[in-house]
């Protein structure tokens, strides 16, 4: 299944994509895309929707994020060993961890605003997988009962911020609007291999990231369980993945975005994003 969001900010409704790509309204049988919802139960009760009885939703209606409820944000840094090596760094010898704020989360098409004041807002097309169930010390063998499903999502990072002043990453990943994720949550079923996906990026169009999820270092099932040794991980909470090859900050001589600048992102079977980048006031 494709399960969406859609409305005005902040007034998002649930959806599903039916077969014909039109978008259908499930607001009558669930309150949103999130908590029970997405749990193996309520995924269950979705599926034995008959989707074509559903409202329409109008097609031009804006696509928000794909989950609501959203706990923790959290991402893996430097999880591809060619973009390891294009910044400079070296595989770590466990998983990077570091969080962005849930305030960051936007739709897949939203504006992304650049900071007051950047000058280095930089693109990252990563692989997020979205929780569905509570996971606490899980195995790797059993870490994918815990997914509800996989969504694209724009890691955009304020290198200056992230690298150039004390601290840690953090602050260089949580500016307003630097969460895309969507256009979907595809669920589980629907990607038996989170380990080999194509994804893709331009800038302006021209390609920038031209990736697999086949060239991660730790891999999905791996990351879930190794994260839920930590803290328990709830439904609603996304992890991004890691991104390949491909940013700005990695190019010679460097590229940023600046005002005006329009990203397009994709990652196969889990859909597409389009930004236009913004300087924020």
């Amino acid at each position: 299944m494709k399960l969406m969001r859609v409305g005005a900010p902040g007034a998002e409704k649930p959806a599903i994509q039916a077969a014909d790509g039109t978008i259908r309204d499930l607001s009558a049988h669930v309150a949103d895309i999130g908590g029970a919802a997405i749990s193996p139960e309520g995924l269950k009760k979705i599926a034995a929707i008959d989707v074509n009885s559903l409202p329409v939703v109008d097609a031009s209606t804006r696509i928000g994020a794909c989950v609501a409820g959203t706990g923790k944000f959290i991402c893996i840094g430097l999880n591809y060993s060619d973009h390891a090596a294009e910044t400079g760094a070296t595989v770590p010898p466990e998983p990077i961890i570091f969080m962005k704020a849930t305030s960051a989360i936007v739709g897949p098409n939203d504006n992304v605003l650049i900071p007051r004041g950047s000058q280095k807002t930089d693109w990252e097309v990563e692989l997020a997988v979205i929780i569905g169930k509570t996971a606490k010390y899980v195995s790797e063998d059993e870490a994918l009962d815990y997914v509800a499903g996989y969504t694209v999502c724009d890691d955009v990072s304020e290198r200056a911020l992230q690298t150039e002043r004390s601290g840690q990453w953090t602050k260089g990943k949580s500016c307003d609007t630097f969460g895309p994720i969507g256009p979907w949550l595809v669920t589980r079923d629907e990607i038996p291999d989170p380990q080999n996906l194509k994804m893709w990026l331009k800038v302006n169009g021209q390609q920038m990231q031209d990736g697999s999820s086949s060239t991660m270092v730790y891999g999905v099932k791996y990351l879930v369980s190794y994260l839920s040794q930590f803290m328990s991980l709830h439904p609603g909470d996304v992890i991004s993945t890691g991104t390949p090859p491909g940013v700005g900050m990695g190019l010679k001589p460097p590229r940023f975005l600046k005002h005006g600048d329009v990203v397009e992102l994709g990652i196969e079977g889990l859909g597409t994003q389009k930004q236009t980048f913004v300087q924020d006031k």
